[in-house]
């Protein structure tokens, strides 16, 4: 072992009070907390008024909440001198910007702890309310400050924005309907390679008007950069794109198209059900058991699967079923191909024959075809820019319903907006570079 590489003991150092200003002089410790009596490193005896040494009055105590040693809260207890100028009568105490901020009742690095156990470690205000031993209102209060001050409110973190993302999302459910925004997000790095996706903003509200507002704030130069933007079916979405950013490819994103599909199918199952047997499905129904393997691709389907597949099929009254089971399969099987230009070709031929050879009596069929018709340029140029798609943004969505379990939910959207782009902003190297 190599001594010197160690330095002697130093409660100042270990408790982070080097940066601060302050100095530890003595430590109280009990099971329920720590104390740090401590006193500024520098004291500064001169007037700001007049420029004359002032006379030490008394010591003023503060008191701070600060970053946790072994989860158990520390407490600073800060002696600080107030001061008389003999010249201008002038008193003040002192300076201790460099530990707290105005009216903070957390020390810096206490709040820079607790900042990066909400952003990097997904801990929940309350329990790091519980590390910092201050109520939730405080806690909660001082880290989305910071947060916004540190973090939301940086221009540069909108640099760089190649390929978005944007859909909506359901922030809140109440009696009267769901509360919808609408998420956008940054796609580059997942179609670089070099990352996950990360939030960018959450807006009130789902339609083109807001998503058209939104890109008409950003700078012109900011959005001549966007190259693709990812998407699902909403129409609004893509007008607004397109007016906003005429020089992006618009792309539906693959989860959405097969999602079409999933839906007709669903819908002709539905229907020759209730032509049957005049009712809705029922566990010992054919149909109605094989809801759940018809919706899995072939490719991924166990013989067990395939034979009730088959089975299935077997009886003519299921043929509309079938047929639109087989446009479902096809759907999936381009996604899959190894090369997207076959793929591409694969979906092509799909989208020209059911948007003009359609049978009669299959309504589901019908109006997919429609909709992949007039989608087609943004459901082909997936295969062309492969990584631009939306599944990330959904990804990000599921994060976000977490959040919303271990809150228990929200009721303030300005605050479910501050605490989601904390949770997935991209914003964890900014706070551990190393990582």
């Amino acid at each position: 072992m190599h001594h010197s590489i160690y330095t002697p003991a130093n409660l100042t150092t270990f408790t982070n009070l080097d940066g601060l200003g302050l100095t530890a002089i003595g430590q109280r410790l009990t099971p329920k907390k720590a104390e740090i009596l401590c006193q500024v490193t520098n004291p500064d005896p001169w007037c700001q008024t007049c420029g004359t040494p002032g006379n030490p009055r008394d010591t003023v105590t503060r008191r701070l909440s600060h970053e946790p040693f072994g989860w158990r809260p520390t407490v600073l207890v800060i002696k600080h001198r107030r001061y008389r100028c003999n010249h201008c009568q002038r008193v003040w105490r002192e300076d201790l910007s460099q530990a707290v901020a105005p009216r903070q009742k957390i020390s810096r690095t206490g709040l820079r702890w607790a900042l990066a156990g909400l952003v990097t470690q997904h801990l929940s205000v309350s329990r790091i309310a519980e590390g910092l031993g201050v109520t939730w209102n405080t806690a909660n209060e001082a880290v989305l400050a910071e947060g916004q001050r540190l973090l939301i409110d940086d221009p540069t973190r909108f640099n760089g924005v190649k390929v978005l993302g944007v859909d909506e999302h359901v922030w809140r459910h109440t009696k009267s309907g769901d509360k919808y925004v609408t998420v956008i997000v940054d796609l580059t790095p997942v179609k670089a390679g070099t990352g996950t996706a990360r939030l960018l903003d959450m807006i009130p509200g789902s339609s083109k008007a807001v998503f058209k507002t939104w890109l008409a704030e950003r700078g012109e130069a900011w959005k001549n950069n966007v190259e693709v933007v990812a998407m699902d079916g909403f129409t609004g979405f893509k007008s607004a794109a397109a007016e906003e950013l005429p020089q992006a490819v618009e792309v539906l994103d693959p989860f959405h198209v097969v999602k079409l599909g999933s839906e007709a199918l669903d819908q002709a199952r539905q229907r020759v059900q209730r032509e049957q047997y005049g009712r809705r499905g029922r566990k010992d129904d054919p149909l109605y058991k094989c809801r759940r393997t018809l919706t899995t691709g072939l490719s991924l389907a166990t013989e067990k699967q395939k034979q009730r597949v088959e089975d299935l099929f077997n009886v003519a009254k299921h043929e509309p079923v079938q047929l639109v089971w087989s446009v479902y399969q096809r759907m999936v099987d381009a996604y899959r191909q190894k090369k997207p230009e076959i793929g591409k070709w694969a979906m092509e031929q799909l989208i020209n024959e059911i948007g003009t050879k359609v049978p009669k009596g299959l309504p589901e069929l019908k109006k997919l075809g429609g909709t992949l018709r007039r989608r087609k340029p943004d459901i082909l140029a997936y295969f062309d820019h492969i990584g631009s798609f939306n599944g990330p943004t959904e990804a990000l969505n599921g994060r976000l319903e977490h959040l919303r379990g271990i809150a228990l939910g929200f009721t303030n959207l300005a605050h479910y907006s501050a605490r989601s782009l904390l949770e997935t902003g991209g914003f964890r190297s900014r706070l551990h570079p190393e990582s």
